[in-house]
């Protein structure tokens, strides 16, 4: 079934990752694996055009289905892989309210990382101000503060929805390994610090680890005044 599967994606995409870390979790190996270029423009090329009229990434193909959104698209692998590998979203209602809950904060992390560590790369120089960029870090911090609260509820040695690995780990590590590539001061997360050690090394985490992280793996800085 693997085979089936065609997967468009670039190494320094959170929502890639997940989608990579999905297949690894459902043993769906030998899918067939597309490395894009961002720089190069690669995405907005015909084959990913004809699949994906937003141009964007991932793009994933399954038999006739697109399924091109990364939480669509991992949510639909663990629907039609279910019974194949990890099963990433448990059965118990009460469980996955916890899961969804945690998946879909997500976004909100992801934002407001970005929103301070690409702030001069997505604001104009003009319309950049110390104040502005001030009060992102400030709304960062905060978001940092909600989600080590999280886990210092769930208690030591716990995932983001428990004591079992599922869909909200799998949407979420790839945006929480981005502060210790960005230089985020420990101090500023040490529970989503010490969740990071424990699941950087996960076998399905490892084997998608981002390509370009492996060829260059010294931290950058880009949040290191948080």
């Amino acid at each position: 079934m693997s085979k089936d599967i065609t997967l468009y994606w670039c190494s320094d995409s959170p929502p890639c990752w997940r989608v990579r870390i999905t297949l690894e979790e459902k043993q769906l190996h030998g899918y067939n694996s597309k490395l894009l270029s961002f720089i190069k423009n690669e995405h907005k090329g015909p084959e990913v055009m004809a699949l994906n009229p937003r141009g964007q990434l991932p793009t994933m193909k399954h038999g006739d289905r697109i399924v091109n959104e990364s939480f669509g698209a991992c949510m639909y692998l663990e629907s039609v892989f279910k019974r194949q590998g990890t099963q990433l979203i448990p059965d118990d209602p009460a469980e996955q309210a916890l899961v969804y809950q945690r998946m879909f904060e997500t976004n909100t992390l992801q934002q407001k990382m970005y929103d301070v560590a690409f702030y001069e790369w997505v604001v104009p120089e003009g319309e950049r101000f110390e104040s502005a960029l001030k009060r992102r870090k400030e709304d960062l911090i905060s978001e940092l503060k909600l989600w080590n609260g999280y886990l210092e509820k769930m208690g030591k040695g716990s995932y983001l929805a428990g004591k079992n690995f599922t869909m909200a780990d799998v949407v979420c590590f790839p945006v929480i390994a981005y502060f210790p590539r960005l230089g985020c001061p420990k101090e500023r997360c040490p529970r989503l610090m010490e969740y990071y050690e424990m699941v950087k090394d996960r076998p399905s985490i490892k084997a998608s680890w981002p390509p370009h992280w492996l060829e260059n793996p010294e931290a950058e800085s880009k949040l290191k005044d948080l």
